[in-house]
């Protein structure tokens, strides 16, 4: 006789477990305890199974019902449903450890080690402000392309075009991780190429004019500001390194009397150690500023914080204040500068590029080559910054 609700809410615990069958295999199993569970017995393969249900009310007989037609669909199809529920089982915690979120934290921190921390940093939060709330619980099994283009179709609707690319290039590499480690079977971001608009080249704003670069010199020599963050906008001309690798330099690693600078990898770009020859203009502001923050470890000590160095965003609002406009001069424009007039004063290619920490792509050369053509830097540096000093001292001249 079929079960009702009401005749499973009378029944009452007893000394040993009891049982009351609903057909078809399946029947509720009141305990001593008066906990009454749904199971389900059948055959296969010639030998007597059992399955779990749950227990009663929190499955109800509708819900035991639908679970024993079930498992009897599996049964004609030739599957035992005990064997299947474990691997429906494991299939989700395998889904609930593989999301798109804790395998990108697991590339973010395997992948990207020998990157810059800075790098490092910028990728993670482009994921956590953008994908992350979107697509970072879903299994990356189950993640579709139209998961995806929600993601970047509407970062490039409000203007974003770039960052949208940035991301959809880090979803690819993170799929192409998932693929090689096992978790997914298909890098579902190639399949988007193209998907975004391309976007122009925007070059970091440089001025390359020799009478502007002059001008540039004198209303730095002249700027009135917290000094340690006056002393950037004096070297970055002359070293022409990164602006995060030279804000984050620290007084342990340079050397006045070498006159060197030696940066280690963990905080070049590439993750390899550089060496910045120091000119005579260098070292005479190095040490001005060595009696100011040479008592603490960042040579640029942020002005409310010394533990802390100075951020880009403080030199950007430095050049403002000295006139220049973001599209007109940048930090990272200084680079720009000393490339384009150290070629143009004929240079050799290779001395300039080492000494941008612009790696080759042979990993076995760079993983060496951070000192290669030192002597020949070394000059180069010091000839630099004479160049410098002539182009500001020219006020009123025509350039030659």
């Amino acid at each position: 006789m079929p079960l009702t609700d009401v005749f499973i809410r009378s029944l009452k615990p007893l000394e040993k477990p009891y049982k009351h069958f609903d057909g078809g295999g399946l029947y509720i199993h009141v305990s001593p305890t008066g906990s009454k569970l749904w199971r389900m017995s059948y055959r296969f393969a010639g030998k007597g199974k059992l399955l779990s249900f749950g227990e009663y009310p929190t499955v109800s007989l509708k819900d035991a019902r639908e679970k024993r037609e079930e498992a009897k669909k599996l049964l004609a199809q030739g599957i035992d449903p005990s064997v299947w529920k474990k691997q429906e089982k494991a299939a989700r915690i395998i889904a609930q450890r593989d999301t798109f979120e804790n395998i990108a934290m697991e590339w973010h921190e395997t992948k990207t080690a020998h990157l810059s921390e800075h790098y490092r940093h910028n990728v993670l939060m482009r994921l956590k402000r953008h994908a992350f709330p979107k697509i970072g619980k879903m299994p990356i099994s189950h993640l579709e392309i139209s998961d995806i283009l929600g993601v970047v179709k509407p970062m490039e609707h409000e203007g974003h075009t770039a960052t949208a690319k940035y991301v959809l290039q880090n979803i690819g590499q993170i799929f192409r991780y998932a693929v090689l480690t096992g978790r997914a079977k298909h890098n579902i971001a190639a399949d988007l190429q193209g998907a975004l608009p391309s976007v122009q080249t925007k070059h970091h704003a440089s001025i390359t004019d020799k009478a502007k670069v002059g001008e540039l010199l004198r209303r730095i020599d002249e700027y009135d500001g917290y000094f340690p963050q006056k002393c950037v906008l004096r070297l970055a001309p002359l070293l022409f390194i990164r602006p995060n690798e030279l804000l984050s330099a620290e007084w342990k690693d340079v050397d006045l009397k070498a006159r060197e600078w030696r940066i280690p990898a963990e905080r070049m770009k590439m993750r390899r150690p550089h060496i910045v020859p120091l000119s005579d203009q260098a070292v005479t502001i190095l040490k001005e500023l060595e009696q100011v923050t040479g008592q603490g470890r960042y040579l640029f000590p942020a002005s409310s914080n010394p533990e802390k160095h100075l951020r880009d965003n403080r030199i950007l609002f430095a050049l403002k204040k000295l006139g220049y406009a973001s599209g007109e001069m940048s930090f990272h424009g200084f680079r720009a500068m000393a490339s384009t007039l150290l070629n143009e004063l004929g240079y050799n290619r290779d001395w300039i590029e080492r000494q941008l920490a612009h790696c080759p792509r042979d990993a076995v050369r760079a993983s060496y080559n951070y000192a290669e053509y030192l002597p020949e830097r070394r000059r180069m540096m010091q000839e630099w910054a004479d160049y410098l000093t002539n182009l500001r001292n020219q006020e009123g001249k025509k350039d030659e």
